[in-house]
């Protein structure tokens, strides 16, 4: 292997991964900041579980109707053009959540609204972004490229959510001015980048191209096996979504709630810099399984946690076990993927990641309204240990990928 290949700072080589990555910790550290005043908001307006879970539901909805034609887009069109529209876009609704925050009523519809319009944004800026990656860096670079990524999105998972909690003590419109001027300098940057030398010969939407992606995916069965690994345990181990309620139960005030959601972030972000230093050479499939289980376990200790302490501990554990998952999923996806089809694929790993995650939440807040928080949290850590016994058994091609690259 080559000194460069080795050194864990290559992708920083590449001026378009450094003008991406500085829009990528703007956008992110805003749209945590909002999440979290989102959160707060909603459940200071109708302190009802449900109404939660419908804060991930809007935000959803958007990846099942749209996704197919996002991906489409990033293939078709300037993947750079559409990455900035999507962070000018994400301004303008963080913009009316501000004005919204300062002079609306007590209704959460109007805020559900501009969640709607908000999840269009991001399912539309999601397979052009990360379609980007690997025609800057390369496949030399992209392994590291990957970890480096992977550390600055949990940096501001960590630094956003205890920043909004910081400032939602003035208000929840400044966290919404706030995201809305980060999302603008993200639109700056991502403009600077260089226009794209690499031509597509995609055809014009249609059903057919517009499968391709789905196609290209069910082939495929390592991508298959571990976006759909991702999917399910997940969704079934989210616990995000129900915090403003633990963090009532653990009385903590908004900083203490901020700082639960951190949590995650801050062992996903140490785990990447290990990555990044100390990648994964061997046996990457059964690592991947590993980890997956222990996030299930790690969530089964939340829900049973009385200690802010312990809980900060366990949360810290479901996102260092994650970021295994995650690096080994996004390598997976980008390096099997021919350079025409990223975008069409990358839109159907985001359906699956937002399933995970925002439908995540809707179920969360479901099966808390159902049950309790604590026995919702518990039944879905255990449903994720299921999901890792069952899913080694359907993709013994998954369990035993060795190198990634």
């Amino acid at each position: 292997m080559s000194q460069h290949r080795a050194s864990p700072w290559a992708a920083f080589t590449h001026r378009d991964y450094r003008l991406l990555q500085s829009a990528r910790i703007a956008s992110i550290l805003g749209i945590q900041m909002q999440s979290v005043a989102v959160g707060l908001q909603v459940n200071a307006l109708t302190h009802n579980a449900f109404d939660l879970g419908i804060v991930g539901l809007m935000q959803f909805l958007p990846f099942v109707a749209l996704s197919l034609v996002a991906g489409h887009v990033a293939d078709r069109f300037d993947r750079r053009l559409v990455l900035a529209l999507c962070h000018g876009s994400i301004a303008l609704i963080a913009g009316a959540l501000a004005v919204n925050a300062r002079w609306g009523g007590t209704s959460v519809a109007p805020i559900y609204v501009m969640l709607l319009c908000f999840g269009v944004a991001r399912v539309f800026a999601g397979p052009a972004g990360q379609s980007l990656l690997p025609s800057i860096v390369g496949k030399e670079d992209f392994g590291n490229a990957v970890a480096w990524s992977s550390t600055f999105w949990q940096g501001c998972t960590i630094l956003g959510p205890a920043i909004g909690g910081v400032l939602y003590v003035l208000g929840p419109s400044r966290v919404y001015g706030t995201t809305a001027a980060l999302s603008t300098l993200a639109m700056v940057l991502v403009l600077a980048m260089d226009k794209p030398t690499v031509k597509r010969d995609v055809e014009a939407a249609s059903w057919r191209t517009l499968l391709a992606g789905v196609r290209y995916v069910w082939q495929k069965k390592l991508i298959l096996g571990s976006i759909s690994l991702d999917l399910f345990a997940v969704l079934l181990g989210g616990a995000v979504a129900l915090l403003p309620l633990f963090a009532e139960s653990l009385h903590v005030a908004s900083f203490g709630f901020g700082l639960l959601r951190s949590a995650p972030a801050m062992g996903a972000a140490f785990t990447a810099i290990v990555l990044a230093f100390r990648p994964l050479r061997r046996n990457t499939g059964r690592w991947m399984f590993v980890c997956v289980f222990l996030f299930g376990l790690a969530t089964i200790g939340f829900g049973l946690s009385k200690s802010f302490a312990l809980s900060m501990v366990m949360l810290m554990i479901v996102g260092a076990t994650d970021m295994v998952s995650v690096a080994v999923r996004q390598t997976l996806v980008q390096v099997e993927t021919p350079e025409a089809m990223r975008g069409r694929v990358s839109a159907v790993n985001l359906v699956f990641v937002g399933a995970s995650n925002e439908l995540g939440e809707f179920e969360s807040g479901v099966t808390a309204a159902w049950l309790n928080p604590v026995r919702a949290v518990v039944v879905g850590g255990v449903g994720t240990l299921l999901v890792v016994l069952v899913w080694a058994g359907l993709f013994p091609e998954l369990r035993k990928v060795d190198r990634l690259t």
